[in-house]
């Protein structure tokens, strides 16, 4: 009896029909790169330094370079990297007053330089920026700094509710519904960011972007794996992926055209309008339709698909059921990710991995757009080694196996990050490189963990494993940029250090892993508990009908 994949076989695994599906859906996952790393573009910290009143008559009148001005009227200062005092505060002095001294200002205001009194930027900023960001819009610096924090941990606790409400959204209307309408969703949020005066309207919209952009994400991949055969089925999935590391070339670009983040936010949204034609030219997940019972559309489909990929259907398929060699169903349950030793392992180890995945891949992003070279080439090396990782995986999966480059990849970033601490400032060029190979590892690891995850549990529970585990991500993306921004005032590096001790302690952890290369996937927690066994594969059957009619 003919298995559902067996149709696939028949009527074409990865042809016309499933390339034109998977072209459609990756320019999805490229436009989702703006939403998940936005904050290094429209969270632009350029330096600054407070603004004081009459400062600018001053320097005009005695005919100071900007860098005069600034040793003279700046406290502390040393130019990029100045500390808390250089950026957040200012000499409490007249600068209007008559009779200043051009050569010792300081001097002939208060006679004892070291005894000047210090005090707030009470009249704002001056930054050094030729465009405009969040942070200069809304004054998100000393003081105020960690409103930069929230605007990015609002989107991740969007990602966090969302992804489990989307998901069931998907599981129970459909990919197809579920993609379209959390497409009008994220064109309405973007649009509505463009315009909302105040700064906590805009962490609310933020919020509920991260409330529908991730479940429409993951509701493009689960429809990409869904409508492929199972050859194609990995290799599928870590393009989709590798589709997003494409969205960051292209955001960089346009990051760097436009550099005012409301014009950036419009220029990267309104494109979306052009997903709501997904209407017309996406087909629902047929698997989906099975599992509903509405088989007549779904065999309307694979008839498309046969049509599409000029292959012929086999006209005897008539209907499709589920037929299930197992007699009973298990309900899943919380308990059982832990009820078991092998269980429990797993899923502890999971989820600080995923937790640990999200932590350096968006921290290192944000420490690049914090640093001090060019923040557009920094931003672009470190995307362009994403594409190596994906290569790397293809390449090494189904040959090595999962475990030892799962490993490797965490071990490699957590050691980079270390040695991009350890690098003097004035060595930028070694700074990056270091820092683009940590980037690598992490997005190796980040893309392993997503297959991984449902290779190790068993089919009755693989959801709601995946589910738990992989909303540890959103937790960590919630934390790090508290961890980038807060540490960073200490010292620069200081949250290099706190991913070098996450990457390696995870690397080490996922050693305890069983290794899942050419395994069968496991059907029950038994099977998870004995894993060196081959437990029985469990199938879809189609149902065959005939238009013969039997004669006794």
């Amino acid at each position: 009896m003919p298995t559902l994949d067996d149709i696939l076989e028949n009527v074409g695994e990865f042809d016309r029909f499933q390339k034109q599906t998977f072209f459609v859906l990756c320019l999805l996952s490229a436009a989702f790169t703006p939403v998940y790393v936005g904050v290094v573009f429209f969270g632009f910290i350029p330096e600054h330094r407070c603004f004081s009143p009459g400062v600018a008559e001053l320097s005009q009148r005695c005919g100071w370079s900007l860098e005069e001005q600034l040793n003279h009227t700046v406290p502390e200062w040393g130019g990029h990297g100045g500390d808390f005092s250089s950026r957040c505060r200012r000499y409490e002095v007249d600068w209007n007053a008559t009779g200043i001294s051009c050569t010792d200002p300081l001097g002939s205001l208060v006679g004892n330089r070291s005894t000047v009194p210090l005090g707030p930027c009470r009249d704002g900023w001056v930054y050094d920026s030729p465009g405009t960001s969040l942070v200069t819009e809304f004054n998100l610096v000393c003081e105020d700094s960690w409103k930069l924090d929230l605007f990015q941990s609002a989107v991740n606790a969007g990602f966090f509710i969302g992804s489990i409400n989307i998901g069931y959204i998907a599981d129970r209307f459909g990919r197809k519904f579920c993609l379209l309408n959390t497409i009008l969703a994220n064109i309405v949020c973007g649009i509505l960011l463009v315009f909302v005066p105040t700064y906590l309207w805009i962490v609310i919209l933020r919020f509920l972007q991260g409330l529908v952009s991730k479940g429409c994400w993951t509701a493009g991949y689960i429809l990409v794996t869904e409508v492929v055969g199972p050859k194609y089925r990995r290799t599928v999935g870590i393009l989709y992926q590798t589709a997003f590391s494409v969205g960051l070339l292209v955001f960089d670009a346009i990051a760097y055209a436009i550099p005012h983040w409301r014009w950036l936010q419009l220029t990267v949204t309104l494109p979306s309008c052009f997903f709501l034609l997904y209407y017309w030219c996406l087909p629902e997940s047929p698997r989906w339709l099975i599992s509903q019972g509405k088989n007549d559309k779904a065999m309307k489909i694979i008839s498309d698909m046969a049509k599409k990929n000029q292959k012929k259907m086999p006209s005897h398929f008539e209907d499709i059921n589920f037929e299930e060699e197992d007699g009973g169903k298990q309900s899943p349950s919380f308990i059982d990710l832990v009820r078991t030793p092998q269980m429990r392992k797993n899923t502890f180890i999971l989820m600080y991995n995923w937790f640990t995945s999200s932590v350096l891949y968006q921290g290192l992003i944000m420490h690049m757009g914090i640093a001090a070279g060019n923040m557009y080439l920094d931003f672009l090396y470190s995307a362009l080694v994403e594409f190596p990782a994906a290569f790397i995986i293809i390449v090494t999966i189904d040959r090595v196996g999962r475990r030892y480059p799962w490993a490797v990849a965490n071990l490699v970033a957590g050691a980079a990050c270390l040695v991009t601490a350890l690098i003097p400032e004035d060595i930028h060029w070694l700074k990056v490189i270091a820092a683009c190979i940590g980037r690598m590892g992490i997005t190796m690891a980040f893309e392993m963990v997503c297959f991984v995850n449902t290779e190790l549990y068993p089919t009755y529970i693989r959801n709601l494993g995946v589910m738990v585990c992989s909303s540890l991500c959103d937790v960590g993306g919630v934390i790090v940029p508290f961890i980038v921004y807060r540490l960073v005032e200490i010292w620069h590096d200081l949250p290099l250090i706190v991913f070098t001790v996450l990457g390696l302690f995870a690397g080490g952890l996922v050693l305890l892993l069983p290794e899942t290369k050419g395994r069968v996937l496991p059907e029950t927690v038994e099977d998870v508990e004995n894993f060196h066994g081959a437990p029985k594969a469990k199938k879809i059957y189609l149902h065959v009908q005939t238009s013969e009619v039997a004669h006794d």
